[in-house]
């Protein structure tokens, strides 16, 4: 007895047997008020076959011999689904007689899936003769025989069979380019060869872009421009360099006005004795000369070893008409470390505080200094300066010619509790200032800051 499983697959389904000799009409059997194609897809029992009756048992038969049935093979696993359960009684015929037209199919149904077939199923695909209307066949005809089914599942009526998937040509990549009727980067519907116009958020952008670039640029420049500028400056108020410096102060006194080194009027506030205001106006400005004759001959010896380029000297008077002061600078010859030595000298071993040492005053006729000479000479400094080849001197004396018998340093006499005559006469204090004052305006002109590092013991 079979099994609906060994006709789950169309390859073992069993041929077809022929079919019987017409039979006398039997009233026809009560049809059900449903679709017949419906009910035929039911399952059909399987049913003992039944007994021949006396026409058909005398009638030879058809095919003695009738095709082998192959041998069912294994058992394939039953659906997940069952099906449903047939109908019992015997199966449904159709509505109409062979050979009359078929009445209007309606839509297919849904495609069942592959794993699931039944007999009935396959009955109604093979039966298409009966329903296009095709003459039966006469009694004794072989059955036409029937092409073995695929094995693959069957495809829905209508269509080509399923190619295997081996024989199948592989399916082309994706195509990356763009259409043959579109640009590259054209968007669609926009013709070939036609730029697409920015919309105005992208122009907004660009121009905003351009703008802060051009700002960048502008800034940029200004920037730079300021900082060349500053460069300049800074490079042109730069002090230069302390060998620029010395080689500048050689040649001071050559490139400067009188008046920047020696000034018309020198105003000392404070300076004074007990910090009083002291003011001195230039009453004679003597001839740029050598050293020949300028100093005592002890004086001259000591200077002999930096060497003299040149002598300036001018002489002061003071508010009250009381003091006069006669100042002189002496260019040099000797580099810095001459001028150090000097300077050296003149700290160890105390040349500033030597009376022998005291610089010659410069007595210009005509003027309040015209008595100022040897005798009259009251406090004096001599400044080695070591930044710059110069050598400051200053002496002091009375205006009215008086003679001092007890001549005194600057250092010594600008002392706090001093009681000699330069010191309490403020002769001290003139020379020290003075002399501070003119070295500082030669430092100006060679190209440093002035300040005072020189003290003459």
């Amino acid at each position: 007895m079979s099994t609906d499983a060994d006709f789950a697959d169309a390859r073992h389904i069993p041929p077809i047997p022929p079919r019987p000799p017409q039979q006398p009409p039997v009233a026809p059997a009560p049809q059900p008020h449903t679709d017949p194609r419906t009910t035929v897809l039911r399952r059909v029992p399987s049913a003992p076959p039944a007994p021949p009756t006396r026409a058909q048992a005398a009638q030879p038969p058809a095919d003695p011999t009738p095709p082998q049935r192959p041998a069912p093979p294994a058992t394939p696993p039953r659906p997940a689904v069952p099906p449903p359960a047939p109908p019992t009684g015997q199966p449904p015929r159709p509505h109409h007689a062979p050979g009359s037209p078929a009445p209007a199919a309606a839509p297919p149904p849904p495609r069942r899936p592959d794993t699931f077939r039944d007999t009935a199923a396959f009955h109604l695909a093979n039966s298409q003769e009966m329903w296009n209307g095709a003459p039966a066949p006469a009694a004794g005809t072989p059955p036409r025989p029937r092409k073995p089914a695929s094995a693959t599942p069957s495809a829905a009526p209508g269509s080509e069979p399923p190619t295997p998937a081996a024989e199948r040509p592989p399916q082309p990549p994706w195509p990356g380019t763009p259409l043959p009727h579109q640009t590259p980067g054209a968007a669609p519907g926009i013709p070939a060869g036609t730029r697409p116009r920015p919309s105005a958020g992208r122009r907004l952008r660009g121009r905003l872009g351009a703008a802060a670039a051009c700002l960048v640029l502008g800034i940029g420049l200004i920037g730079g421009a300021a900082a060349g500028s500053w460069l300049t400056a800074d490079s042109a108020d730069a002090p230069p360099t302390p060998e620029a410096a010395f080689a500048a102060g050689r040649d001071v006194w050559r490139n400067t006005p009188v008046d920047t080194l020696f000034p018309r009027t020198i105003q000392g506030l404070g300076v004074g004795p007990g910090g009083a205001d002291r003011t001195w106006t230039r009453i004679a400005v003597a001839p740029d000369s050598g050293c020949t004759g300028a100093y005592d001959r002890p004086l001259a010896q000591v200077l002999a070893r930096a060497g003299c380029v040149r002598l300036l000297r001018a002489t002061y008077l003071d508010a009250t008409r009381s003091s006069v002061i006669t100042v002189g600078v002496q260019t040099a010859e000797a580099d810095a470390a001459g001028m150090m030595a000097l300077n050296a000298r003149f700290s160890t071993k105390s040349l500033g505080s030597r009376t022998d040492l005291m610089p010659l005053p410069y007595a210009a006729k005509g003027t309040p200094a015209e008595g100022f000479g040897r005798a009259q000479r009251a406090s004096w400094t001599v400044r080695v300066l070591t930044d710059i080849p110069v050598i400051v001197f200053a002496v002091s004396g009375f205006a009215d010619g008086r003679a001092v018998s007890a001549p005194q340093s600057a250092e010594a006499a600008v002392r706090p509790g001093a009681t000699t005559a330069p010191a309490e006469s403020g002769l001290g204090h003139d020379a020290k200032d003075i002399a501070d004052r003119i070295a500082a305006d030669f430092r100006t002109a060679s190209g440093i800051s002035p300040h005072t590092t020189e003290s003459s013991p």
